[in-house]
């Protein structure tokens, strides 16, 4: 009931709303999509909202996120923004209140500084999240987005394969042990062949090994 009364406010505030009942399913919509905020209850079912927001900042996911809280699980709050979430809201709540402070979440995301990563005639914009070679706009799925962009994090740097599949999945677990060297064919296909190299046996790098 509260996540229809939520939707309707938001259609009722001229925004497009995506609704997921799980922790699963947020992190499918999170992958395909891209959103100017999100509304992340704690206590979704299969895992706590927290683990979604963990995924997400430590996939390199600015979006800014409003953490719906019950009553009296200060622990919880306290832990959403250590965990990176940009506010939160106790309930039950007032509608008014909610977009309140939604407007609010976007309004700082707007203003924050997010570095664009330069490397030869490739830019990574992270606060649009777009790609370019050349100026002229690459198309990259989100997986191959997160690995070129924690290459272009540390370039000069070794960047060891389970850190790569820790930022694309956010674990390393139950990955084919070839899955990383996909994105990376394909991130070579779409922005030269030059552009990674492979150090086997350690990972893999973009630019010149720095001392």
């Amino acid at each position: 009931m509260l996540a229809d009364a939520v939707c309707e406010g938001a259609r009722q505030n001229a925004w497009q709303i995506d609704h997921v009942g799980d922790a699963a399913g947020a992190r499918l919509a999170l992958v395909d999509h891209a959103y100017s905020a999100v509304l992340l209850d704690i206590g979704l079912p299969g895992a706590s909202g927290l683990s979604v927001l963990k995924a997400m900042r430590g996939s390199y996911d600015v979006t800014p996120v409003l953490m719906l809280t019950a009553r009296g699980q200060l622990s919880e709050r306290i832990q959403g923004l250590d965990a990176g979430a940009d506010d939160y809201l106790v309930k039950p709540f007032q509608v008014d209140e909610l977009w309140a402070r939604v407007r609010a979440v976007i309004r700082r995301s707007q203003g924050r500084v997010v570095p664009v990563f330069t490397f030869r005639d490739i830019q990574l914009d992270r606060s649009k999240r777009l790609v370019t070679r050349a100026g002229k706009r690459v198309s990259l799925s989100a997986h191959e987005y997160r690995t070129l962009l924690a290459l272009l994090e540390r370039p000069g740097h070794v960047v060891t394969r389970a850190h790569l599949e820790d930022v694309v999945y956010g674990s390393s677990g139950s990955i084919e042990s070839n899955t990383i060297a996909v994105f990376i064919y394909q991130l070579r296909r779409k922005l030269g062949e030059d552009l990674i190299t492979t150090l086997h046996g350690h990972g893999y790098m973009i630019g010149e090994a720095l001392p």
